[in-house]
């Protein structure tokens, strides 16, 4: 009987083998080479073993299986890179053939002559969703827990196992595209309602089940397989498919403004795939994953949207051997809009909290937050009236400081006024253990000079939200001058343990989001000062993969805060700081037509009662002379709001503000969704190459202005042949090459 590292088969009296997969190293099975090869092992013992009569795979642990291993991928992609310098053609065949792997794996599992079934346990994302869709059978246990999806379009590849081959021939064509092209998440009803799977079982019945599949004689042959198969979509050169694929083109055309190249890919996959028998169809699959496995936008976006953004949530930026703090109650100081939404994830977390304001109706106006958050949230059916009743009950609203003792952590979300935050935090002072860490959720006054209100400045951290709390996935974390590794750890476990992302930065005026959303703001102000159209304005943004325009952000942030950022920062460092025709512009809004943004309903835009949509305010393009919009190059505008923000965030590691290459990508993207397929602000420079890139800033420098001075650190690398992830070095590897030389 052969043995392997990664499963176990045991063979029942009825001739049906359970393959159980349960890595003994890993807490949730991913595939690896090794993986691979076992099943491939396994596939030859099930179809020549005569007692065997068929197979059931399913997960020994919670889940079924994440999928591929992508930095299986990275490493392929470096062996081919270094293959490339030396022979095109033998590393594009090697790439090919790696590329391949898996999916013809999974073509031999599927023409093996043996029925095997697929029992989905818990989640099964990508590579193993593709290996269960190349399963005769299939069955989900009937659990929350179990969530299926091809979800690597996020990441800039797309199921290159037969996933874009598979999908279209077990369900409709328009439901197959919309699932392969947004990677979302199908709980075992729509799944089944999809035609992706056969059924759903109560998780104790999912073994019984699956075995009884093959009991009951399930064919060894896929649909597509047989003669006379017919597409549940019916061909592609239809009426159905003349009605369906020109309107999914346009779709995709307005949805990625041609930035994602694996998102084309899946459309032509699909439709070239569907007029070709299987195997043929495969061969096209696995040479249009070829093709994205070379593009910048896949090293870029697998390297920081994967990656980057697993080491970073599993606190890579934590520091070493401080212990890991168990929150047993935290306390929320201020309840208005941001503490009613830092109480609310905390809670979500499981942690107590205490939610401070200065009178009970305010404290319990926060808490009424959180109760129609999850009242949101049950109306969806993504929660129950128990849950809801079980985070309320975390809750204690109060004005009495006394309520503070025994927390390991107080957030301060009071109003931006220092001398309101100095009073808060001597009160919560002199109740809280002497060991407890003190964070204030401030965007604007350093930390520094806020840790001079406190006795323990060594204990005094930043941990800076975005609104709204609940949907934003990222918080910075920021150091004063006296903060220590302690309140560091404590801050990055609270951080984790309600499921954001943490960056860690070091103390400034802005900080490093702010920094950089206030270039791309004033870049557009400059923009309609000069006389561009201000739809054109928008429109450019969103092409140049910004989720928001600069004008609407500037509306939901609101233009009247826009302005007193402006003046405090003259107050702070002279009139020359701020661009006084920006600073007109600004004033004009506020002061003359009393715009403040989408709080008062006027802003850039008007906001009409609904269901009208907004739409950007007729008089905006009357403030400036109108330059003919045929004249002005789209391209030029799209690199202006690109290159502005990265070169702000190239500033702020010149600086030491931000110090890992891998926080300042992941934040852009995070925080106000720096154009995700460049893989972050500083990707952005290292895809481009960085004398492109200097040439493009010194042509924008020249023509529009000092925000486009690239910074010396920039001149340096380039002169040095370096990329932003050698020169700060993440992982240690110069370190690692000393110690070896």
């Amino acid at each position: 009987m052969a043995s392997y590292k990664n499963f176990t088969v045991e063979t029942d009296a009825d001739g049906t083998a359970l393959v159980t997969w349960n890595m003994p190293d890993r807490s949730m099975n991913v595939f690896t080479e090794e993986v691979m090869d076992e099943l491939d092992r396994i596939v030859d013992q099930v179809a020549g073993d005569e007692k065997i009569k068929g197979a059931v795979i399913t997960s020994g642990k919670e889940t079924f299986s994440g999928g591929a291993d992508l930095t299986m991928l990275q490493k392929m992609l470096g062996l081919y890179r270094a293959e490339d310098r030396k022979d095109h053609d033998k590393a594009i065949r090697m790439l090919f053939d790696g590329a391949g792997r898996m999916s013809w794996l999974w073509r031999k599992l599927e023409t093996c002559g043996k029925p095997w079934v697929s029992a989905i346990n818990g989640t099964c994302m990508g590579g193993a969703f593709e290996l269960s869709l190349a399963c005769h059978g299939r069955v989900a246990a009937d659990s929350d827990k179990v969530k299926m999806a091809l979800p690597e379009i996020k990441v800039g590849i797309f199921p290159g196992a037969g996933g874009t081959q598979r999908v279209p021939r077990l369900t409709d064509t328009q439901q197959a595209l919309q699932m392969l092209t947004s990677g979302q998440n199908l709980s075992p009803k729509k799944a089944k309602g999809m035609g992706l799977i056969h059924e759903i079982a109560a998780p104790d019945k999912l073994i019984e089940t699956a075995k009884g599949m093959i009991k009951a004689g399930l064919k060894p042959v896929q649909p597509w397989d047989e003669k006379g198969f017919k597409l549940p979509g019916g061909p592609v050169y239809s009426a159905a498919g003349a009605n369906l694929w020109p309107p999914a083109i346009a779709i995709l055309r307005r949805e990625t403004y041609g930035n994602y190249p694996a998102a084309s890919a899946v459309l032509k996959c699909v439709y070239e795939g569907l007029l070709v028998p299987f195997e043929t169809a495969l061969r096209i699959e696995q040479r249009y994953f070829t093709e994205i496995m070379r593009s910048t936008e896949a090293a870029m976006m697998i390297r920081s949207l994967f990656v980057s953004l697993q080491e970073l949530n599993k606190g890579a930026r934590r520091p070493a051997g401080v212990p890991e703090t168990k929150f047993k109650k935290i306390g929320v100081l201020g309840a208005g809009f941001m503490g009613a939404g830092i109480a609310y994830v905390t809670a979500k977390a499981g942690i107590p909290v205490v939610l401070l304001d200065r009178d009970m109706p305010s404290a319990e106006k926060g808490k009424a937050h959180s109760a129609s958050l999850m009242d949101d949230q049950i109306k969806k059916g993504r929660a129950t009236e128990a849950e809801k009743e079980k985070l309320l009950a975390l809750l204690t609203p109060t004005d009495d400081y006394k309520l503070l003792d025994g927390c390991d952590l107080i957030v301060e979300a009071v109003f931006e006024d220092s001398e309101i935050k100095k009073g808060v935090t001597e009160k919560a002072e002199a109740v809280i253990a002497k060991s407890a860490t003190f964070a204030s959720n401030t965007s604007t006054i350093p930390i520094t000079s806020l840790a001079k209100n406190s006795k323990r400045p060594a204990n005094f951290i930043g941990i800076h939200f975005f609104s709204p709390v609940d949907k934003m996935m990222l918080v910075e974390i920021i150091l004063g001058k006296k903060t220590e590794d302690r309140a560091l750890a404590t801050a990055i476990d609270y951080v984790r343990a309600i499921k954001k992302t943490p960056i860690v930065v070091n103390d400034t005026r802005g900080f490093y989001v702010n920094r950089c959303v206030l270039r791309y703001m004033s870049e557009a102000f400059q923009m309609l000062i000069e006389g561009v159209p201000p739809a054109m304005i928008e429109n450019a943004a969103k092409m140049a993969g910004m989720p928001v325009g600069p004008l609407a952000l500037t509306d939901e942030t609101a233009i009247d805060l826009a302005q007193k950022i402006m003046k405090q920062t003259i107050r702070d460092l002279g009139e020359k700081a701020v661009d006084p025709k920006q600073f007109a512009l600004i004033n004009t809004m506020v002061d003359k037509y009393g715009r403040f943004g989408r709080k008062n309903g006027k802003g850039f835009y008007d906001y009409p009662p609904k269901p009208a949509k907004k739409h950007l305010w007729p008089e905006l393009k009357t403030l400036y002379p109108q330059q003919d919009p045929d004249r002005i190059d789209v391209e030029e505008l799209k690199q202006r709001f690109l290159a502005v923000i990265a070169l702000e965030a190239a500033r702020v590691m010149e600086e030491g503000i931000v110090t890992d290459p891998r926080e300042a990508d992941v934040g852009s993207i995070l925080a106000f969704g720096f154009a995700p397929y460049t893989g972050g602000a500083l990707s952005y420079i290292d895809g481009m190459g960085l004398d492109r890139f200097l040439k493009l800033a010194k042509g924008l420098q020249k023509k529009y202005g000092a925000q486009f001075k690239a910074p010396k650190l920039l001149a340096d690398m380039a002169a040095k042949g370096e990329t932003f992830y050698d020169r700060f070095d993440p992982y240690g590897k110069k370190k690692q090459a000393r110690k070896a030389a």
